[in-house]
This record gives C-alpha cells, sequence and structure tokens, in this order.
C-alpha cells in the first residue's frame, strides 16, 4: 500500500483519534498545520493529526499547470464534467489513508475525516462511501462531487455519521450555492449535516474553527 506523503502531529502521546486533514487544490499538507493548532481537544484526548500532500497533476482551469491536486477540474462549473477518474484515483488514496490509521490501532470509530475546497469534496466523496463507521466528516468551503452516484455508492455503514459543513457567503471561486446544494443533496440521503455559512470569502474564519471545534469535541466525546 503507497501512502501518500504526509505531515503528522500530535497533541500527546498515545492518540485516541485521528483528524486527516485534506488541503485544497494547489496547496499542500502544510495549509492547515496552523488551524489545526488552533484547536482545543483536549476534552477528546489526544489527537493525531494527518495533513497529506495531494499528488502534482496538470489543473486544466489552471492552464494545465502542474500543481497539487486531488483531481483535475475543468471548468468553473466543477460539476458539470467532473474528472471522475481523477476523483476515483484520489478516493482510493484516501481509503488508503484510512486504512493505515486502522492499522495503527486507530478504531475507524475515532477518525474523522476533514477538508478544505478540493479536499471538503474529497472528504465527503470518500467519508460517505467508507465501509466503516467514521466518527465525523467536516468539509470546509466545498461540495459533494459525483453528486448522482452518492445514493448507490455510499455505506449504510456511514449513514448515521455527522457530517459538518462551513460555507463563506461571499465564495467566488466555490460558490455557496454549490455548498448549500449538496447539503440538500445529503440531508434528503438523511445524513445529520450541520451547515453554517460566515461572512468571508473563500477562506476559514475563527467564528469557524470555533464551530467545528465544538463539533469534533462532540463527535470524538469519550463513551
Amino acid at each position: 500500500m503507497a501512502v501518500l506523503e504526509t505531515i503528522e502531529t500530535q497533541t500527546g502521546p498515545q492518540p485516541e483519534a485521528t483528524i486527516i486533514v485534506l488541503h485544497g487544490l494547489g496547496a499542500d499538507g502544510n495549509d492547515f498545520v496552523p488551524i489545526a493548532q488552533e484547536l482545543d481537544l483536549s476534552a477528546a484526548g489526544p489527537v493525531r493529526f494527518v495533513f497529506p500532500h495531494a499528488p502534482v497533476i496538470p489543473v486544466t482551469i489552471n492552464n494545465g499547470q502542474r500543481m497539487r491536486a486531488w483531481y483535475d477540474i475543468v471548468g468553473s462549473d466543477l460539476v458539470r464534467r467532473e474528472d471522475e477518474a481523477g476523483l476515483r484515483m484520489s478516493l482510493g488514496d484516501v481509503e488508503d489513508l484510512l486504512a493505515r490509521e486502522k492499522a495503527r490501532g486507530m478504531a475507524a470509530g475515532r477518525i474523522v475525516l476533514a477538508g478544505f475546497s478540493q479536499g471538503c469534496a474529497m472528504a465527503l466523496l470518500a467519508g460517505v462511501r467508507h465501509r466503516e463507521r467514521l466518527a465525523g466528516i467536516a468539509g470546509l468551503s466545498g461540495y459533494l462531487p459525483l453528486a448522482h452516484s452518492t445514493a448507490a455508492e455510499r455505506s449504510d455503514a456511514n449513514a448515521l455519521t455527522p457530517i459538518f459543513m462551513g460555507h463563506g457567503q461571499y465564495d467566488n471561486v466555490v460558490p455557496l450555492a454549490r455548498g448549500t446544494a449538496s447539503r440538500g443533496v445529503l440531508s434528503e440521503l438523511g445524513y445529520q449535516v450541520e451547515w453554517n455559512a460566515y461572512p468571508i470569502a473563500h477562506s476559514v474564519c475563527m467564528e469557524e474553527i470555533a464551530d467545528l471545534n465544538r463539533w469534533l469535541l462532540k463527535v470524538l466525546a469519550r463513551a
């Protein structure tokens, strides 16, 4: 199993939970390390953060420039012509990351899959398809890709897994409407989606981090 290169941090020895954070287009695993450091999850016990680097591929919307991306983006519409092959390849990469955490002794029910923008898309794509119940799925400033196949491909194991979605009201990269449409699809399929919108563009704000912190403490609460 060739797992993607990652950055890892721990809030203490012998972590009791893992949060895998998938970065956005053109960034890398370093992008969300500072934001993770803003979280206080001490009530949930020691946490391992895993920040993988996406593969470097040419991205059509950026004139074919090679950069870290989970999948190609053909146009600003995002969903009309999806890179299904790329999405499914990265889905395999995310599954490998989850498998490695379980091989290290972390139960699936103590793993949160999270991401920003393209990383949000991958977290939602992989999270609802994973064959074991995860602790939670968190998506920031993104959307649900391959929405048409979600009902057929989702796993019953994650039917009740909590989902956190946050989005900027002035997002000019992934429009707010794309996020709300994804929330609608997931809600119609019966998922428990906590939705929060913020007066920001394609970014993260302190209020969102505080809301995410509260949600993470809830889904990672010790039994």
